[in-house]
């Protein structure tokens, strides 16, 4: 005999209809815990029992059938791989046995078995009818072609024959697409919480993906709690790890039972991330009525919000639903899948790809479900058709098209190997799909810095340069004095929710491939359109002229900025405008806020210092012979030279230690026509 292949079976159907006596009569587990389960003769919550089949191992979750209980069926129904489910053959369908189809449906859940229970009470002919009427029922379901047997769970009838449909049916399971969750990381919602005497927390769950080992360390979300895995059972037995499709209780270490509870998640730490706002892919059950009930599906207006209860894991959540896309005639047949917003009251963790359900609030009725195609984005701005797109293609079966959506949502965002798997479900080596977007020309590589490369989605990149041509067309209209628009604006506009940090890294990458394009003049003052300049009039040229040549005239000892045109105001209003397009075009330095050296002066005067006194320390009186102005002029220069790097201060001397940078960036400071 292989290896262990373990699944989780769930059972469906509607209430009293034979359930918990079949998961007896198969496994000799009664799966009713609770004493008023006992007392009522009927599943409240949620019962556990395991079944062999050779090689396979189910792990079978009981799930009850009255309505009022659902909440608890969804929360046992989220894991499981394939289902039983169950019709009384004395009632045939009933209002659970419809909705439990539906909720299955909803799960992706494609592979069953159908059980006609309790045939011992009724006649051959009837059996008939009623296996009739169940065909009938799945015809448009995953179940379709499931095998339906006859079992009577009193006399054993049948089951031997329910047994072998089972093993075929676990069989297609174990090898469908949902299996590559075992290479996922650990992860599990857990629907009970309890302790025992002695050992402290114990929370049990079905394994959702990855393995588990004793001594481990996870995570409890979203509370982020950190703690240790003391111990480990499946089905009463001490094992040493637990991997995807097995039924687990685990003694934790590090968290209290008022700290866990039912709906919490156990996953490696930092790989899950909560958050209040999901974006979903829903099929509803029916499609909308001309007079729709409370009950019917919601219509499909974006700017309309309905209040729903959501379903993900084992938790249950009140929250607003918002579609995404408007209504159209390719949405107007049942089953036809729908991308929606989900605004969570509270924070959740999921991942992509997780099952979720979506219920009415009054009168409560299963709307709809499907999957979560993007488990923490960002909000979306008003009338994003691109960000839509990407969400539809986050829904996609392709790992390409996914991971190339990932990359657009992102923006400048660096995607790591665990978000990858969070985020698109994509798992193995995403690097070389990566690599081929690239080579596709699909993703742009930026150099950060030597050896390391951001990658940016093509149209992410394309929209950010073109956005920067709308601001440096927008800043040279009105600011018809100006040469260059200061790199330091663009940081505060595109900053946004990221630091300036990382906004000023991919920045300066943006900038320079635009400067290699030939769509950007870049100077150490700032940026340009090409092409694009100063538009100064005939006395603006003329004064422009005269600011240059007193300053060149001045040598070391310039007028202040206010003291260029002390007399007309129109004169002073438009003087540091003037003196600021002479910077951003080489003809004036910045030695301090409020004066300037010519760009030759400047020049000249570390020429002299690097001629008069090499490698000698000095101070700033030293100076005062040299350059002959006076310690008015020299203390601004000096600390003009340090931060340049031309010099290097210790104490109150100086020494020569470099080139310098010779002009220095402009002012953080939004010009006033921008910036109003």
């Amino acid at each position: 005999m292989g290896m262990t292949r373990h699944l989780i079976l769930g059972t469906a159907g509607h209430i009293d209809h034979g359930k918990t006596e079949l998961v007896k009569a198969l496994t000799g587990t009664d799966a009713d815990r609770l004493p008023d389960e006992k007392r009522r003769g009927m599943t409240i919550d949620l019962g556990f029992a395991e079944l062999r089949l050779g090689d396979l191992q189910l792990g079978i979750v009981d799930v009850p059938g009255h309505e009022r209980l659902v909440r608890n069926m969804l929360c046992g129904a989220m894991a499981i791989d394939l289902a039983l489910l169950v019709v009384a053959a004395n009632e045939s369908v009933k209002p659970q046995t419809r909705e439990h189809l539906e909720i299955l449906k909803h799960l992706g859940i494609e592979h069953g078995v159908i059980v006609l229970s309790k045939c011992d009470l009724v006649e051959p002919h009837w059996l008939d009818c009623v296996a009739e009427e169940v065909r009938s029922l799945v015809a448009d379901s995953p179940l379709a072609q499931a095998r339906a047997v006859g079992v009577s769970s009193l006399t054993g009838q049948g089951l031997p024959e329910l047994r072998a449909a089972l093993a075929e049916a676990a069989e297609h399971a174990a090898r469908s697409p949902r299996r590559q969750q075992l290479q996922a990381p650990f992860r599990m919602a857990i629907d009970r919480a309890f302790t025992v005497e002695g050992h402290g927390t114990i929370v049990t769950g079905s394994v959702a993906s990855g393995l588990l080992r004793v001594g481990e360390e996870v995570a409890l979300e979203p509370q982020g709690t950190a703690v240790r895995v003391r111990g480990l059972q499946s089905h009463g037995v001490a094992v040493d790890r637990v991997a995807r499709g097995q039924r687990a209780a685990i003694n934790l270490v590090g968290v209290s039972l008022e700290e866990a509870h039912r709906g919490d998640v156990l996953a490696p730490p930092g790989y899950l991330t909560p958050s209040c706002r999901l974006h979903v892919a829903l099929s509803l059950n029916r499609p909308p009525m001309r007079h729709a009930s409370a009950s019917d599906p919601p219509p499909r207006n974006p700017r309309r919000k309905i209040s729903v209860r959501v379903h993900l894991g084992t938790k249950e959540i009140q929250a607003t639903l918002r579609w995404l896309e408007p209504r159209g005639d390719d949405f107007d047949q049942d089953g036809s899948v729908l991308l929606a917003e989900l605004e969570l009251s509270e924070p959740a963790v999921c991942v992509w790809g997780q099952p979720v359900v979506v219920r009415s609030q009054a009168p409560v009725a299963t709307l709809g479900g499907g999957r979560v195609v993007d488990p923490h984005p960002r909000p979306l701005r008003r009338r994003a058709t691109e960000e839509v797109s990407a969400i539809r293609e986050l829904a996609s079966e392709s790992p390409r098209a996914r991971l190339a959506s990932l990359y657009f949502l992102r923006g400048f965002g660096e995607l790591g190997a665990a978000e990858v798997v969070r985020r698109g479900g994509i798992l193995g080596e995403w690097e070389s799909l990566r690599d081929s977007l690239v080579a596709e020309r699909v993703l742009e590589r930026l150099p950060l810095a030597p050896g390391r490369l951001l990658h940016v989605h093509a149209q992410v990149l394309e929209r950010a340069m073109t956005r920067v041509e709308q601001l440096l067309a927008k800043y040279h209209q009105r600011n018809r004095t100006q040469a260059v628009f200061p790199l330091s604006v663009l940081h505060k506009i595109f900053s946004g929710s990221e630091s300036p940090r990382h906004t000023a890294q991919w920045l300066a990458a943006v900038v320079e491939r635009m400067r290699s394009q030939g769509r950007l003049t870049v100077t150490p003052a700032g940026v340009a359109l090409p092409g694009a300049g100063p538009q100064l009039s005939k006395p603006q040229q003329q004064l422009y002229e005269e600011i240059i040549e007193t300053h060149r005239r001045c040598g070391c000892a310039p007028p202040a900025i206010d003291q260029l045109a002390p007399t007309a105001a129109t004169r002073r209003s438009v003087v540091p405008k003037l003196v600021e397009l002479a910077i951003a075009q080489g003809h004036l330095v910045r030695v301090c806020s409020a004066w300037c050296l010519h760009a030759e002066v400047e020049g000249e005067v570390r020429r002299t210092l690097v001629e008069r006194l090499g490698e000698s320390s000095f101070a700033v009186r030293d100076l005062r012979e040299l350059l002959h102005v006076s310690r008015k002029y020299l203390v601004p220069l000096c600390e003009y030279l340090d931060r340049i790097g031309f010099t290097r201060r210790e104490g109150d001397r100086r020494t020569i230690v470099g080139s310098g940078g010779g002009i220095e960036s402009q002012p953080d400071r939004l010009p006033e026509e921008v910036s109003s």
